[in-house]
């Protein structure tokens, strides 16, 4: 091979090594999610005079997330909601389960004015809801989709951790069905839930706030 042959091919590689450390740097940021909380779902989801407490613990949110440059991504995650139907009796639970597939946009570049460990990430997307009766109410069993939307804050505690408080509601995409008596309706739930948790993030591959 001539001279100029090796360099060209020096040169090639340089290159290829610094778009690789680059694209490392700022497109491969992979974070595994883990929050726990509680949640609020909407009367309105409710048969009337069979509507679960206000407030509901526990919420468990599991997810995975992927951003493809510093500002924009995307993060597939699993959320558990246990709901109480208080006013009947507190040993009537209802489980809420989701899995969502969501676009992530980190606005903190675009504020300008955040101290550098922390992040602002808004987050919304499609999903898909199983509504569970316990104690035997098994006949009201529904499943519909839904759309969740929602914004967290994380703080950099180190290079790959993080913790984070995420305000998230998920609009049921579904309507009450009439239940004739209303004690059928008993358990089912058709409607929104709002979502308050903590949690940590860790990153998987690089510096999660260091960009």
């Amino acid at each position: 091979m001539n001279k100029e042959g090796q360099q060209f091919y020096i040169l090639l590689l340089a290159l290829c090594l610094s778009w690789h450390t680059l694209a490392q740097k700022d497109t491969s940021k992979w974070k595994a999610l883990f929050a726990a909380g509680v949640n609020s779902p909407s009367a309105s989801g409710f048969v009337e005079g069979f509507e679960a407490k206000g407030l509901n613990f526990p919420t468990i949110n599991l997810g995975v997330q992927h951003m493809f440059t510093p500002q924009y991504g995307v993060k597939l995650d699993y959320g558990f909601n246990r709901l109480k139907i208080d006013e009947v009796s507190p040993e009537i639970k209802v489980n809420y389960s989701r899995v969502n597939a969501q676009f992530v946009y980190d606005i903190t570049r675009t504020l300008g004015f955040l101290p550098h460990r922390l992040r602002i990430n808004l987050h919304a997307g499609p999903g898909f809801s199983f509504v569970r009766p316990l104690n035997g109410l098994d006949e009201n069993n529904q499943n519909y989709f839904n759309f969740l939307g929602g914004m967290e804050f994380h703080y950099g505690i180190s290079e790959r951790l993080s913790v984070f408080t995420d305000l998230s509601y998920i609009l049921g995409l579904t309507n009450l069905e009439d239940y004739n008596p209303a004690t059928n309706g008993l358990g089912a739930f058709n409607g929104n839930l709002l979502n308050i948790t903590i949690g940590l993030a860790v990153s998987l591959s690089d510096c999660q706030y260091c960009n």
